[in-house]
């Protein structure tokens, strides 16, 4: 069955395009970042094509690509445009589908909407939490919003482990923890694929 996995994480630089690549190469899915804002030379999804190995994968383009790297909706307005979120929709695919967001679910798009409207209530969500001074509150508030809007969500940590965090971060939110990705010292195609073997039978239950 088709799965539409949205990859969100509690902060920026946690760890969501690694893990997004990940999951795109476990499932031999499609991938699809709705809005990058900065870095169009070397885009998400640029890092992405670079990592995986499977030849399933369709990388579909952009709805938003904006030139500064900020809040988009900040960077849309330096780029004189408007993020609509009617103009942001889902490529047509009979694949599963990894999308990745920009920075955490709040992250405004515009005046009145964020990261978080562009979430179809079907789709499964992996929030990306990585251990550092505030994390469990921006991990516990995350996953609390999430369960509050009624969406199926689970977690995959990031970086070295931090035994008490996520022992407390699983008991006060009773997710479910997929597992973990190491602070690895080489990102490439080998580390991509000894954790997509790694996950792959528990990503394809979800």
């Amino acid at each position: 069955m088709k799965k539409n996995i949205f990859i969100t994480g509690i902060s920026t630089e946690v760890g969501k395009t690694l893990v997004a690549s990940i999951v795109t190469e476990a499932l031999q899915a499609d991938y699809w970042k709705p809005v990058q804002a900065g870095e169009l030379d070397y885009s998400d999804s640029d890092k992405v094509r670079e990592l995986i190995q499977n030849k399933r994968t369709v990388i579909h383009p952009n709805s938003y690509a904006l030139q500064t790297p900020m809040s988009p909706h900040a960077a849309a307005e330096i780029d004189n445009t408007h993020i609509d979120i009617q103009k942001i929709t889902p490529p047509n695919t009979k694949n599963h589908l990894v999308i990745e967001g920009a920075g955490g679910l709040l992250v405004p798009l515009n005046e009145t909407e964020t990261i978080a409207d562009i979430i179809d209530p079907s789709y499964k969500i992996i929030v990306v939490s990585r251990h550092y001074l505030g994390s469990i509150n921006h991990t516990l508030l995350t996953l609390q919003y999430l369960k509050d809007k009624g969406f199926e969500t689970s977690v995959i940590f990031s970086g070295n482990e931090h035994p008490s965090t996520e022992s407390i971060i699983q008991k006060m939110s009773g997710v479910s923890v997929l597992g973990r990705v190491e602070e690895e010292e080489k990102i490439d195609r080998q580390t991509v694929q000894k954790y997509a073997n790694q996950l792959r039978g528990t990503l394809e239950t979800l």
